[in-house]
């Protein structure tokens, strides 16, 4: 009976960690580019219980020889889905998104004196004003968006601005029109392993570790967008939900079963006594 209550308690925990996880994608259902977090369970031990004794049971069998007699679950990953969301008209001209899934804009994150590039699909950017008369494009919280030659910087004192639909950045000065600039775009190949960061961004996680190289992660991928608009969280409230009651409902029985199996052992205990 204990090892039951181990096992309800073990589940308990990491099905507290999924609700948590459910309540911030619901959190974040206005958030422009906010991708949905999955999240994948993975028994955390089994025994393997040998009733093959008879070679007639295994005749025409599809699952695996024997019974597995688990101790709990654990949340065995996180899962980002990169599919898209709703595209919102917004006729700013600094407003830009991906028209297809699994495609990330790169911006250079400085924190704790350590800079690395990270991804988004959240296209709201700004210009930040520099030394001589110079502007740089930006996220709104600051960081710089990365072109293909790195930082987008230009001058400022331009009469209008423009996304085009392949990434270029163009100012108009009276009659003349220049390109400033380019958006460097990537695909996320294996977004399963990208590493949430907080504000909307990712990162690559530890290649060492892991034994990739960044090109099985991230690749170049010519860009494909629509200016003047800004995509939707793709978060489902509907199913959101039904997995947050689903979570509850599995949460209620794992408690139950620790309640009962306390007091089946106290009943034991006043038997013996």
């Amino acid at each position: 009976m204990s090892r039951l209550m181990l096992q309800a308690a073990s589940t308990m925990n990491q099905l507290q960690q999924k609700m948590d996880l459910i309540g911030n994608n619901i959190a974040n259902i206005s958030t422009t580019g906010y991708k949905t977090r999955q999240a994948d369970f993975s028994s955390l031990l089994f025994q393997q219980i040998n009733n093959m004794t008879d070679p007639a049971n295994a005749e025409g069998r599809l699952t695996p020889d024997g019974v597995r007699v688990g101790s709990g679950a654990k949340l065995g990953s996180i899962n980002v889905d990169l599919s898209l969301g709703n595209l919102t008209n917004t006729g700013r001209a600094l407003d830009v998104a991906l028209t297809q899934p699994n495609q990330l804009f790169q911006i250079s994150v400085t924190e704790n004196n350590v800079t690395e590039t990270r991804y988004t699909r959240d296209g709201s950017f700004y210009l930040s004003p520099l030394a001589n008369n110079q502007v740089a494009l930006t996220t709104k919280d600051g960081d710089p968006v990365l072109g293909v030659n790195g930082q987008i910087i230009f001058e400022d004192g331009f009469d209008e601005i423009n996304i085009t639909d392949n990434g270029q950045i163009t100012v108009r000065r009276g009659n003349d029109t220049q390109v400033v600039g380019q958006l460097d775009v990537v695909e996320a190949v294996r977004p399963r392993l990208l590493e949430a960061t907080g504000n909307n961004n990712f990162r690559l996680p530890d290649l060492d570790a892991l034994g990739y190289n960044q090109a099985d992660i991230i690749q170049d991928v010519q860009a494909t967008m629509k200016s003047g608009t800004l995509e939707s969280s793709n978060v489902d409230m509907a199913q959101q939900l039904t997995d947050l009651i689903t979570a509850q409902r599995s949460y209620q029985f794992n408690a139950r079963t620790i309640s009962m199996g306390d007091q089946m052992m106290g009943l034991v205990n006043q038997l013996r006594s």
